[in-house]
C-alpha cells in the first residue's frame, strides 16, 4: 500500500465531494427548475441553487459552507490493513480542512471546543466492509447539520396526526410523508430521502444513510419497495412545500428505501433526510492507490478546467421588484416590508449561531450588535497573514435559535435576522413588538453569498467559540433574501405549512 497515493486520492475525493454536485443530483434540480412557476419564490430559489452549483465548480469551493458529518464507506479486500487506511484518510481530512475544502466542524461534546481539523472521537465516521475483490472502494457523503436534524425515526404502531399507522407498508408510507412535512424548509429542501424499514435503532439510521449511496435512477430490486419509492416521490411533491419551504412543485428529488430484519417486538422506520446539496462521491483504487474508476461521475466531467470558464452570476431578482436596503436598517425600513418581499441587503451583517445566542442569552454582551442585522451563518473563512477571506457563507437553520432570539431582538434592538427554515411564534411576536424582520436566505447557496461579501471587517469571540461559531463582521453588497416573517405578524412559512398540512391529510386519506 502506497500511503502517499492513497492520501492524494482521498484528498481529491474530498475536494470533488465538497465542490462538485454529482451529475444525477444536478439533473434532478435542472429538470424541475423549468417546472416551477416563473417569478415564484421557488423559481428564485432553484435559480440561485443552480448558479451556486456552477460557482462552486468554477472556484473549486464548498457548495455549502456546512460540509457536515464526513462519512466514509470503505470496501477493502480480505486481509487489507484497514487501520493504516483509516490513518491516511484522517490525515487527508485534516489537510482538506486546512485547504478550505471542509469547514471546521468537529466539536468536543464535553468541553465544547472545536478541534479545528475535523478530527476527534468519532470524527470522521468510518463504515468498514470486506469484499472478495482486489480493489478498494471508497465512498464519501458530506451531510450537513440542517438536514441531519430533519432525519427522523418512528416506532410502529403509532398515531400520526390522528391517523393510526400499523406495522405494514401503509404505516411506513405515513411515517415517511410525516418526516417530509416536518422538514418543511428547515433541511434545505428540496430533499433526498434514504429510508430503512426495520433493524434496531442504530442499524436503522446506518442503513437509511446507506440508501443515499444509491444512484438516483436505479430501480429497487424489491418490487414492493420500488412501488413505494415511486409513490412517495409523487405524493411528497404534491404537498406543495417546495424548495426552501417557499411552496412549489419540487419538495423531494428521490426516495430510496431498504429493509433489515427486526425483532418481533420492534418495527422502526428510519428516515435519513438529505438536503439538495447532496454531496456524495466515490473512487475505486488498486492495492497501490492508483485510480481504477471514479464513481458518481459523468463521462468527461473532470476533463474540463472549470477555473477558466466565464464567471456568471445573476441574482435573478431584477425583474421581481427587489427592495434594496442598507444596514443599519431603520424601523421604518422594517415596518414597510411584508412577507414575500425580496430584498437586496447592503452594509454590515454580524454572523451569529448557536454558541453566540446561548452566550448572549446567559448574560454575555456584544454591544456592536446594537440595531444590527444578525446572520445565522457559520462561514468557511481562510486566513492569510492576518487577512481573512470568506470561502463559503450560506445560512444555517434558524429554528435552533428560537429559545434565545426574541430576547436578543429586544435587548439589542435587532432589526433583521437572516437564516433559513423560518422561526417560531416567540420570534414572530418579537418581530412585531420590536420592529424586526426575518429574512430567508437560500440554504446551501454558500458561493452566492460568499460573492456578496466585499470584505471581513473584524471577528469577535473566535478564540472562545471557534471559527464557525464566531461573530464575523461582514460587509456585503446585494445580498439576496426573502422576507418570510414580517413586523406585522405574517409568516410565509406558516402559511405554506398550514396549506401543505391539508394536502398531506388528503394524500394520506387516499390509502390503497
Amino acid at each position: 500500500m502506497s500511503a502517499a497515493n492513497f492520501h492524494a486520492q482521498i484528498l481529491e475525493l474530498i475536494r470533488r465531494a465538497s465542490a462538485f454536485l454529482p451529475p444525477d443530483v444536478s439533473q434532478v434540480i435542472e429538470t424541475h427548475r423549468a417546472l416551477e412557476q416563473a417569478g415564484s419564490k421557488a423559481g428564485l430559489a432553484l435559480d440561485l441553487v443552480a448558479q451556486n452549483i456552477g460557482l462552486a465548480k468554477r472556484l473549486s469551493a464548498p457548495i455549502c459552507q456546512d460540509t457536515g458529518t464526513i462519512t466514509f464507506s470503505m470496501h477493502t479486500p480480505v486481509g487489507f490493513d484497514q487501520l493504516e487506511l483509516e490513518g491516511v484518510a484522517r490525515e487527508a481530512v485534516a489537510e482538506a480542512t486546512a485547504k478550505g475544502y471542509l469547514r471546521q466542524n468537529s466539536v468536543d461534546s464535553i468541553s465544547g471546543k472545536n478541534t479545528g481539523n475535523n478530527l476527534g472521537a468519532g470524527s470522521p465516521v468510518f463504515h468498514w466492509h470486506q469484499h472478495r475483490k482486489d480493489t478498494i472502494d471508497i465512498r464519501i457523503i458530506l451531510k450537513g447539520g440542517g438536514c441531519e436534524n430533519m432525519s427522523a425515526q418512528y416506532s410502529l404502531p403509532a398515531t400520526l396526526d390522528g391517523k393510526r399507522c400499523d406495522r405494514d407498508l401503509e404505516g411506513v408510507r405515513s411515517c415517511i410523508l410525516n418526516a417530509v412535512w416536518n422538514a418543511q424548509g428547515k433541511g434545505c429542501g428540496p430533499g433526498f430521502l434514504g429510508v430503512c424499514i426495520g433493524g434496531d435503532r442504530a442499524t436503522g439510521y446506518e442503513f437509511a444513510k446507506e440508501q443515499l449511496l444509491r444512484d438516483l435512477d436505479d430501480t429497487n430490486p424489491v418490487s414492493e419497495l420500488a412501488a413505494l419509492e415511486a409513490r412517495i416521490l409523487d405524493e411528497a411533491n404534491r404537498l406543495d412545500i417546495g424548495p426552501m419551504g417557499f411552496g412549489g412543485k419540487l419538495t423531494i428529488g428521490s426516495c430510496k428505501i431498504g429493509a433489515r430484519n427486526r425483532l418481533p417486538a420492534s418495527y422502526f422506520v428510519t428516515v435519513a433526510y438529505m438536503c439538495w446539496a447532496y454531496r456524495r462521491r466515490g473512487v475505486v483504487l488498486d492495492a497501490e492507490g492508483e485510480v481504477v474508476e471514479w464513481l458518481y461521475q459523468a463521462p468527461g466531467e473532470f476533463d474540463r478546467d472549470y477555473s477558466h470558464e466565464a464567471e456568471r452570476l445573476d441574482l435573478g431578482v431584477s425583474g421581481k421588484k427587489a427592495i434594496t436596503l442598507r444596514t443599519p436598517l431603520s424601523e421604518t425600513d422594517v415596518r414597510n416590508l411584508k412577507a414575500g418581499d425580496i430584498v437586496l441587503l447592503n452594509g454590515v451583517l454580524f454572523t451569529g449561531r448557536d454558541e453566540i445566542h446561548k452566550y448572549l442569552f446567559k448574560g454575555g454582551d456584544l454591544p456592536i450588535l446594537q440595531n444590527g442585522a444578525i446572520y445565522h451563518c457559520g462561514p468557511v473563512v481562510l486566513e492569510d497573514k492576518g487577512t481573512y477571506r470568506v470561502v463559503a457563507a450560506g445560512p444555517t437553520t434558524s429554528i435552533r435559535e428560537e429559545p434565545y432570539q426574541a430576547d436578543i431582538i429586544r435587548r439589542y434592538g435587532i432589526k433583521a435576522v437572516i437564516g433559513k427554515g423560518g422561526m417560531g411564534a416567540k420570534t414572530l411576536q418579537a418581530c412585531k413588538d420590536h420592529g424586526c424582520v426575518y429574512l430567508h436566505g437560500i440554504g446551501g447557496a454558500a458561493q452566492i453569498y460568499a460573492r456578496c461579501v466585499e470584505r471581513v471587517e473584524g471577528v469577535h469571540l473566535k478564540e472562545k467559540f471557534g471559527s464557525p461559531e464566531a461573530v464575523w463582521v461582514l460587509r456585503v453588497k446585494d445580498f439576496p433574501a426573502v422576507v418570510t416573517m414580517d413586523a406585522h405578524g405574517q409568516s410565509l412559512h406558516q402559511e405554506v405549512a398550514d396549506s401543505s398540512k391539508g394536502r398531506l391529510q388528503d394524500v394520506l386519506a387516499a390509502a390503497r
